[in-house]
């Protein structure tokens, strides 16, 4: 290696390990809530585990006569999305996938859920789209959305299930 690029390694090898080190110091999330937020103007405010299993596989596609579930799922490798695919649809990501491709192709559903890149999208599309329903960090829950009861809880209380 040429004498000029060490300074170079060096400085891109402690870049690295900087990286590394406020990685693995981050706080973790994992007792953190999941909330179940739906458009304010959309007609529930409390879901069994088994009613949002429903809504989220597809079976339930519509709210009221006129206002149709809009499906939100964040992005693979978001929190949110790993306890969504653990507690409602009890599938590997791959699964859900599959599900999806399966559902369409028998004409079950007319699309896929929508994926969102954040939590500011999820809160963005939740407040604008009527039937609209995304999981969103409960810390990251803004005004506008409405928060679901999920067996009769909700985020932070005793036995909330979307954790």
């Amino acid at each position: 290696m040429k004498a000029h690029w060490k300074p170079v390694c060096r400085v891109l090898l402690l870049s690295l390990m900087c990286l590394c080190c406020l990685e693995t110091a981050a706080p973790q999330s994992h007792d953190v809530d999941v909330a179940l937020v739906v458009h304010p103007d959309t007609p529930v405010s409390n879901l069994t585990l088994a009613e949002v299993r429903k809504v989220f596989l597809g079976e339930r596609q519509y709210w009221s006569a006129n206002v149709p579930v809009v499906l939100l799922i964040r992005a693979p490798v978001a929190r949110e999305r790993s306890v969504v695919l653990k507690t409602i649809y009890q599938m590997s990501d791959s699964q859900f996938k599959q599900y999806w491709i399966a559902k369409i192709f028998r004409a079950e559903s007319a699309s896929a859920p929508k994926v969102v890149y954040s939590n500011d999208m999820a809160n963005e599309l939740v407040t604008a789209i009527p039937g609209a329903i995304a999981f969103i960090d409960t810390r990251e829950v803004r005004p506008g959305a409405k928060v679901i009861r999920v067996d009769g809880r909700l985020p932070g209380e005793t036995g909330y299930p979307l954790r």
